[in-house]
């Protein structure tokens, strides 16, 4: 029997900095070695679905982040389905037989149908700009987007009756069909499996004849939905919020899927966010740099009085503590970066030109 949670660098036996081709190859090797149609192991097949899973994992870039960050307990939300989508494990085994099994049924199918969940819809995921000032103080915003949702006239099965849709009889409802032709090689015979979707019901597996009115057969409609967002305080750039239930509906009446808002703050003409720190650019006149001077600047609490000192240079920066971003640990707030340009100006006055002239000569003396 598979240990529980093992860690999935260690099933494959590969570093924990090991590119994509190093991780496949190593899967390759393994599940060539622990396949039940090839070893005969009490713990082949739970060997096997362990290897395959790890691989499933460590091949999504989206997966493997969340792995290497929070451990299983990351991906521990992922149904088999979410896990196993879009990961071609057949593809490896069907030159040597092994890529389907007996009736045309995938890997996935094969070995892990009894641990399946029901089906799900699919993620959807959308963007949301935010004032800085609501990062700054947390809060709610109302979002607005229009998605696909469960038709309610046939309960997401297309059917006028609203029941489910009959199986396709071209190919007894799998969705696909199975050309097996035996080939010689080395004075063997090799069977070769090709899996083609059906054509009669386009990989559906179920048949329509008699459509929906209101979503003409697709078991969806398009909806406006509006929803409040809690945006917690100093939420980053580019962190995605879940939001279950809210995605894309499942077939034939499955539960939907979650909806993901990817939060960022709005352009602002003030300021340059960089994390918790804010970024200003402050353009004052020579003269003032030279002597100092006071000027007003705003801060998302309100504009603050700030001196600035005599001798400062050109892109010195001046830090306002404290008067950036709350930061999203709890810990305080960023800064406020005022960095300083010089006014040199084109166009001069005959008494101003008189007064750098005087100036130039008394600093040559």
């Amino acid at each position: 029997m598979a240990s529980v949670n093992r860690d999935y660098y260690e099933v494959l036996g590969v570093p924990r900095d090991a590119d994509n081709k190093t991780i496949k190859n190593a899967y390759h090797r393994l599940a060539m070695k622990y396949h039940p149609d090839r070893n005969s192991a009490p713990d082949a097949e739970d060997r096997f679905k362990e290897i395959a899973k790890a691989y499933a994992i460590l091949s999504d870039a989206k997966k493997r982040k969340l792995y290497d960050s929070h451990g299983v307990e990351g991906v521990s939300h992922f149904s088999d389905e979410d896990v196993f989508r879009n990961v071609d494990l057949g593809s490896i085994f069907g030159d040597v037989g092994f890529g389907f099994g007996p009736g045309g049924e995938s890997i996935f199918d094969r070995f892990f149908h009894h641990e399946r969940r029901p089906v799900r819809g699919s993620d959807i995921s959308i963007r949301l700009e935010v004032p800085l000032e609501l990062i700054n103080t947390g809060g709610s915003k109302t979002v607005r987007f229009t998605k696909p949702s469960t038709c309610p006239g046939c309960h997401g099965f297309g059917t006028h009756s609203g029941m489910a849709p009959k199986a396709c009889p071209a190919c007894g409802g799998t969705g696909h069909k199975v050309i097996s032709r035996d080939a010689r090689q080395n004075s063997s015979t090799v069977r070769f499996q090709q899996v083609l979707t059906c054509s009669d019901c386009r990989g559906s597996g179920r048949v329509i004849e008699d459509p929906c009115e209101q979503c003409h057969g697709t078991g969806e409609v398009d909806k406006i939905e509006k929803l409040k967002i809690n945006i917690p305080q100093g939420i980053d750039d580019g962190i995605a919020l879940r939001i279950p239930g809210h995605g894309l509906p499942g077939p034939q009446g499955a539960a939907a899927g979650d909806l993901y808002v990817n939060v960022f703050h709005e352009a602002d003409a003030r300021f340059q966010r960089r994390g918790a720190d804010l970024w200003r650019a402050e353009s004052i006149d020579v003269d003032d740099a030279v002597l100092g001077c006071h000027m007003v600047v705003p801060t998302l609490d309100g504009d603050v009085d700030v001196t600035v000192p005599a001798g400062t240079q050109p892109d010195e920066v001046l830090r306002l503590k404290g008067k950036g971003m709350t930061r999203a640990d709890g810990m305080g707030a960023g800064d406020l970066n005022l960095r300083i340009q010089l006014h040199v100006p084109r166009i001069l006055s005959d008494e101003e030109k008189i007064l750098y002239e005087q100036l130039r000569q008394l600093k040559r003396k």
